[in-house]
């Protein structure tokens, strides 16, 4: 994965020796991604709903990384879908890194969703039991026009 596959935020040398370009994003607007090796985060709203798509890899050397963003993506919304679709591999983690905005938000009323989780790649949220206790659907489409009209609460095992 280069750098350059991803737009990034701020002109900061990344721990991992990758220069980040500045970006003029406004807070609330869609955000620039993050660019660590292995992983790839960016956002989009659909009106009150903030997607945050995670590319690559979610593990021990990314986590950090996912949390500071899914902590930024919380401030601007409290309804976000994280769009799992191209994620490579999963661990234990980054799952606590889902858990904990998990409940930050659902104290607040607000919600977290997953959509397009792959079993193959993300198979620990199926081992761990949160596949079935987070809002799960099959696709970014079903996921935003169930979040957007506040249930967000059901998901593939329909609750």
């Amino acid at each position: 994965m280069s750098a350059s596959a991803y737009t990034c935020r701020g002109d900061q040398k990344h721990r991992f020796g990758i220069r980040l370009p500045a970006s003029n994003v406004a807070l609330g607007a869609d955000r620039p991604g993050v660019c660590v090796e292995g992983l790839g985060l960016s956002s989009h709203r659909h009106g009150a709903v903030t997607v945050v798509a995670v590319r690559g890899e979610l593990d021990a050397v990314t986590s950090r990384e996912f949390d500071e963003y899914l902590a930024t993506a919380r401030r601007d919304s409290d309804r976000i879908i994280l769009d799992l679709a191209a994620v490579d591999f999963m661990d234990t983690s980054s799952l606590a890194v889902i858990v904990g905005h998990w409940k930050k938000l659902t104290a607040r009323n607000g919600i977290l969703a997953l959509a397009g989780a792959r079993y193959r790649y993300t198979k620990t949220l199926w081992i761990t039991g949160l596949a079935d206790r987070l809002p799960r659907y099959d696709t970014l489409e079903q996921a935003i026009a169930a979040v957007s009209d506040g249930a967000g609460g059901g998901g593939e095992d329909g609750s």
